[in-house]
């Protein structure tokens, strides 16, 4: 699913609104979230997941071509981590309210 597959569905449940409209916001979330992340905050979607900002050390790693040791320098890294009402529902499995008591 692309961006514009994302602001289709927005137009399909909510016809009232112009694709304009329906652009603006789903770039509204995505900045959202963007600025969020570059704060370093948590995101959590009830449901669906969690996002987060791993720190990675600076580290030599290789070179897969030539094998070659490379400095890899620190970084900072978006996460995702899939919710378990989600992995439910991706694996085919049925998922009730009373799963999430068992978080």
């Amino acid at each position: 699913m692309t961006k514009r597959d994302l602001i289709d569905e927005v137009l399909k449940q909510f016809p009232r609104f112009s694709r304009r409209d329906a652009e603006v916001m789903v770039n509204a979330v995505f900045d959202s979230m963007t600025h969020a992340l570059t704060r370093g905050e948590r995101i959590e979607i009830r449901g669906f997941g969690s996002f987060v900002v791993k720190h990675r050390h600076a580290r030599e790693g290789r070179n897969p071509k030539t094998g070659a040791l490379v400095a890899v320098h620190a970084k900072r890294v978006p996460f995702f981590k899939v919710g378990k009402e989600l992995r439910l529902r991706v694996d085919g499995k049925p998922w009730t309210p009373a799963d999430a008591d068992e978080l």
